[in-house]
């Protein structure tokens, strides 16, 4: 049983969301439920991502549509060099976080260095991957870059901020992308 706010009620999902904040629902805090009623979900622990969607994170940024590059790979978050970054790399990279268009990619460690694998060097996108799995990739690990190199996007969309259980959708737009 859960302590403080019941943040969702009357959740209607179909199977078909990729988020929970996709669902049909009363709006957020708005619940008249006790935690009685609290919810739950019992996983398969299988992963269901589609084989070419590495996990990708942004890192450092205000919101989670701007910030240093990381991609998850051999169970560690590493970040991916700038040689070779442009905006066409960081154009996939907010399609796949679903952060709208690209305004910038920002190199040299612009959202201050990783501190982990360097796992990315010399990416090559086109632009029009779904993923950033899908454009020429080195092999992983393969690099010639120091944390200081570390690439970064600046996204401009669809934003998403820090709520109570997670990112949710913003219309506050990047504040502090510059």
């Amino acid at each position: 049983q859960g302590s403080g706010p019941v943040w969702l009620e009357e959740v209607n999902c179909t199977g078909s969301e990729s988020v929970l904040w996709e669902c049909p629902a009363r709006p957020w805090g708005s619940s008249r439920c006790g935690h009685h009623e609290d919810a739950g979900v019992v996983c398969s622990g299988e992963h269901l991502d589609p084989p070419d969607q590495q996990p990708l994170r942004l890192v450092n940024g205000s919101t989670s549509c701007l910030g240093r590059v990381e991609v998850f790979h051999d169970h560690k978050w590493g970040t991916v060099c700038d040689d070779s970054w442009d905006l066409e790399d960081a154009t996939v990279v907010c399609r796949q976080l679903g952060c709208g268009v690209a305004l910038a990619a920002p190199g040299s460690a612009h959202f201050g260095p990783g501190s982990d694998h360097i796992w990315l060097d010399d990416v090559g996108c086109t632009g029009t991957e779904r993923t950033l799995n899908q454009c020429q990739l080195n092999s992983w690990g393969e690099h010639n870059c120091g944390h200081n190199e570390d690439a970064g996007v600046i996204c401009s969309g669809t934003t998403r901020v820090k709520g109570p259980l997670g990112w949710c959708p913003s219309r506050e737009g990047l504040k502090g992308a510059g």
